[in-house]
């Protein structure tokens, strides 16, 4: 299902699993991989079989995947639902693309499951970014592939 949002740089489409094709699929995975494992020397399993139970929101710039997340259903990787796999190509950055993102994200996930706590698994360094949407920390600092993490969790708005 193809969803454009009300002034937005990026062109966005708001999937399933099974309504992404596999051209679009290998553009997530590409950029996946080419942050988090390269770009961030992460040696970790992303295909984690929580794809397949996933809606899935990529942002476009002619043509280009800029940014990504998966809307997670309750119960899956928390008891709430979750914003994972949170990304922005490194040839989008300094551009508004994360929180254009992250607005998106928690739009498509409110239109989803309603209002609803909201979990997220955070990189530490990024904590105030995250906190300007409404974030708050919920977990003790703990370490995930060699970096700091925190859970974190946005109440009813």
């Amino acid at each position: 299902m193809l969803n454009t949002f009300m002034n937005y740089q990026l062109d966005w489409r708001f999937q399933t699993f099974d309504e992404l094709t596999t051209i679009e699929l290998y553009g997530i995975l590409r950029l996946r991989s080419e942050v988090f494992v390269l770009e961030q020397r992460c040696c970790f399993l992303d295909m984690d079989n929580k794809d397949q139970l996933s809606h899935h929101l990529s942002g476009y710039r002619d043509g280009e995947l800029m940014a990504f997340s998966r809307i997670v259903p309750p119960g899956v990787s928390y008891e709430y639902p979750a914003i994972g796999r949170i990304v922005v190509s490194p040839r989008g950055r300094g551009a508004g693309y994360g929180i254009e993102l992250l607005n998106a994200s928690i739009q498509k996930l409110e239109e989803l499951y309603g209002k609803v706590p909201i979990r997220i698994g955070a990189q530490l360094y990024l904590k105030r970014f995250y906190e300007s949407f409404g974030f708050r920390q919920s977990s003790e600092i703990y370490l995930e592939d060699d970096i700091e993490h925190i859970e974190m969790t946005r109440a009813i708005q």
